[in-house]
């Protein structure tokens, strides 16, 4: 009996071109809204025995690079994911694997849930430490959320995540950095409580999430080239943090994401803001150092080049918070992959590993605090 191929579900996204041969299952992978973007999958294929399922269209996606070296992940109980084998050639993904259950589960990276993303914010209202505010809706009229921790003061961080939906790490990496700073017996956590106020919007963009986007919200803007004029017809979800954050002001600003193609964890800084002065440069490179005593997940060799003096591109969340005030701005970015110095054969870059990283923010948060004017 032919295996069957479904993906209509929450952040569900393949189109099923041939099912009939398990042996060549022929897929393709559909543009987000706007029609500029595609590379998550997410699908589910029932009956059992070996299958190769066959990504036909991968070569045509929005970075081809993220394919070399890639496994897929597959669960077959929706909590744990593995890494299969995967095959790249010829513009084709071809996913071999032999589960041993009748359904299995397949997606470009662990999936993070819009009702899992409803928990997270259920159990950081529930502490006595957070609150959790309303900031406004999405285009598709899905709310958007920030949770608010910490001592009102001069000290204001920000750290936002998701703006690209199809990078669930960093949704996973917000979890372990929430469920430590909310940690009642983590001494760090509470001289940073005590210290800073921190704004956290977990997910900018659950329309695109749930939709099965790779890059975009609804109407097909990709959230990381709006920061310059964010308007509530296209953009709403960044004219809203961004209107928060004038509010507030900002001192740090972290925006977490995912790199395609590196097998790292990095930082991506605003090097080429007109604004960049030495004393921002003292700043990102203690931060980035710190980080990396913190965790050996992280490094500073490898990572995106620097952008010249000037030559920043002020649409993009983390030159235009640098320029706009004056702050530490910072992008982080996670694999699809896995981290290349610590390669782990079963499970890749994981969404425990994830979560540990976020944990792990808290020592150069601490680090640079005492710095930040």
């Amino acid at each position: 009996m032919a295996l069957q191929v479904s993906s209509h579900f929450d952040s569900g996204n393949i189109v099923v071109i041939d099912a009939s041969d398990p042996a060549a299952i022929q897929l393709e992978i559909p543009f987000d809204a706007g029609g500029e973007h595609r590379q998550w999958f997410h699908f589910r294929v029932s009956g059992s025995g070996p299958r190769t399922l066959r990504i036909r269209n991968a070569g045509q996606c929005s970075y081809p690079k993220g394919w070399e070296g890639y496994r897929a992940c597959r669960s077959t109980d929706r909590e744990t994911w593995v890494r299969v084998p995967t095959t790249y050639a010829d513009g084709v993904l071809s996913i071999h694997d032999d589960p041993d259950a009748d359904v299995a589960w397949y997606a470009y990276f662990a999936p993070y849930s819009q009702e899992r993303h409803q928990d997270l914010l259920a159990r950081c209202q529930a502490s006595a430490l957070a609150r959790v505010e309303r900031l406004g809706a999405t285009v598709d009229g899905r709310d958007l959320d920030r949770v608010v921790v910490g001592t009102p003061g001069e000290r204001v961080f920000w750290v936002i995540a998701r703006q690209h939906p199809g990078e669930s790490m960093a949704e996973w990496w917000m979890e372990g950095f929430l469920g430590r700073l909310l940690d009642p017996a983590c001494a760090l956590a509470r001289r940073l409580r005590e210290r800073v106020v921190f704004h956290v919007v977990p997910n900018m963009n659950p329309d695109g999430s749930a939709r099965g986007h790779l890059r975009c919200n609804a109407v097909g803007a990709n959230l990381n080239r709006e920061w310059h004029a964010p308007t509530m017809a296209r953009s709403p979800e960044v004219k809203l943090v961004r209107d928060a954050m004038d509010a507030t002001g900002v001192k740090l600003c972290l925006d977490v994401h995912g790199d395609e193609a590196l097998p790292y964890n990095f930082i991506s800084g605003a090097e080429g803001i007109s604004g960049w002065t030495p004393r921002l440069a003292e700043l990102d490179a203690a931060f980035r150092l710190a980080y990396e005593r913190a965790t050996p997940d992280f490094q500073r060799v490898h990572g995106y080049p620097l952008d010249q003096p000037g030559q920043g591109n002020l649409t993009m969340c983390t030159n235009a918070i640098a320029e706009r005030f004056a702050c530490l701005a910072m992008t982080l970015e996670m694999p699809f992959k896995d981290n290349a110095d610590l390669p782990d054969p079963t499970f890749g870059w994981s969404p425990a590993r994830c979560q540990a990283l976020g944990a792990a923010v808290l020592h150069p948060m601490a680090a640079v605090l005492d710095r930040l004017r």
